[in-house]
């Protein structure tokens, strides 16, 4: 019997081969029943039914025209936030800074809606966006221009400057922008005029004009992704920046270019919510987003269309947890779990699509 330990020397991970569309969708499938097994066991600890709980979670999110209204809000800067972040990623740039670019969009929309209301609604509404994408493009700019120049680890540079951003949000609650006529520290309510307009869904009612940016900026990154010089130079760099250097390719340009682009996104995330259902500044804007947004991409393999349906799911998820701990009393941190064990099992299936665990042959003597 061989020995365990030498067993386990032997195993090592390769890489698959291309796999039938009906295989990788078998996989995915096998690690959402695992994921739900795993959950279901977890609800039985509890001393919960669950199959009654899962069934909760279906109507919590979709089972109402309300619930469903409510579900769409969710999913409407996710799935933005996600669509900035992959932009990034597809060019090989781990942007992890859409929290703190989804603030700084925020504040820059919020700061119009507070000190010049006074301007046409339309216009005020324009200039919001278009303030807030810009302030979360500069702010994206700051890691592109310190990795173009001086090679820094952009991982760590975007995910540090959230905290400088969204620790100004609340000197900002706290201080020159505190609401005076509120019992406790709280920025105002906006005026109606920097409020957005709310449009009919279809079958859910009028939600907030954001569905329509969402669904036009999807659209627009499909096809500036494929059938754009811009896109197809941001893929060049994604897969071999050496490549494009010798291709005559500017890539410290294109850099800067697409991380503008994909913070200027999130940024536009922000004025949306402050503007949308928060109708105010808060320190919640971001809410998480611009993390989750990171597992979404991935899950969505960086496409525009893929991200758009992952998000549709992640969101019924959340909405859908959120219902079962309310109506079960759970705690909130069991509702967590239960969405992280999904979430791992999602994500480690990804995994397995495209790699293989193998043993090494025995060298022969």
């Amino acid at each position: 019997m061989p020995n365990r330990a030498a067993l386990f020397d032997r195993l090592h991970v390769v890489q698959r081969g291309e796999l039938t569309p009906a295989r990788t969708w078998a996989y995915r499938l096998l690690a959402v029943l695992g994921a739900l097994m795993i959950g279901g066991l977890l609800l039985l600890f509890l001393g919960l039914n669950p199959f009654s709980v899962y069934g909760t979670m279906l109507r919590g999110a979709l089972g109402s025209a309300g619930m469903q209204k409510e579900t769409l809000k969710l999913m409407i800067p996710l799935c933005l936030a996600t669509l900035g972040v992959a932009l990034a990623f597809k060019m090989r740039f781990w942007n992890i800074g859409g929290e703190g670019q989804i603030c700084a969009g925020a504040i820059a929309a919020s700061y119009f809606a507070y000190f010049h209301n006074g301007l046409p609604r339309w216009m005020l509404l324009i200039v919001m966006a278009l303030a807030a994408i810009v302030a979360g493009g500069l702010w994206g700019l700051v890691p592109a221009y310190f990795k173009t120049r001086f090679g820094t680890n952009e991982t760590l540079f975007t995910l540090m400057l959230n905290y400088i951003v969204m620790y100004f949000i609340t000197y900002l609650r706290e201080g020159p922008w505190r609401d005076p006529q509120g019992g406790f520290a709280a920025m105002p309510r906006f005026a109606k005029q920097a409020r957005l307009p709310e449009v009919p869904f279809p079958g859910v009612g009028n939600v907030h004009i954001g569905w329509i940016v969402m669904l036009v900026m999807v659209a627009f990154l499909f096809i500036y992704l494929r059938h754009t010089k811009q896109g197809y130079e941001l893929t060049v760099v994604g897969e071999n920046e050496m490549t494009a250097r010798y291709a005559g390719m500017p890539v410290k340009k294109i850099v800067m270019r697409t991380m503008f682009l994909s913070a200027g996104i999130c940024g536009l995330v922000g004025m949306l919510q402050v503007a949308g259902p928060d109708r105010q500044l808060t320190d919640a804007v971001a809410n998480g987003r611009g993390f989750t947004a990171v597992s979404v991409a991935w899950l969505a393999r960086l496409s525009p269309v893929g991200i758009l349906i992952v998000s549709f799911l992640f969101s019924v998820l959340q909405k859908g947890c959120s219902m079962m701990q309310t109506e079960y009393r759970i705690p909130a941190s069991m509702s967590d779990i239960l969405q992280g064990v999904i979430l791992f099992f999602v994500l480690g299936s990804e995994f397995f699509i495209r790699y293989r665990i193998a043993l090494r042959k025995e060298a022969r003597a």
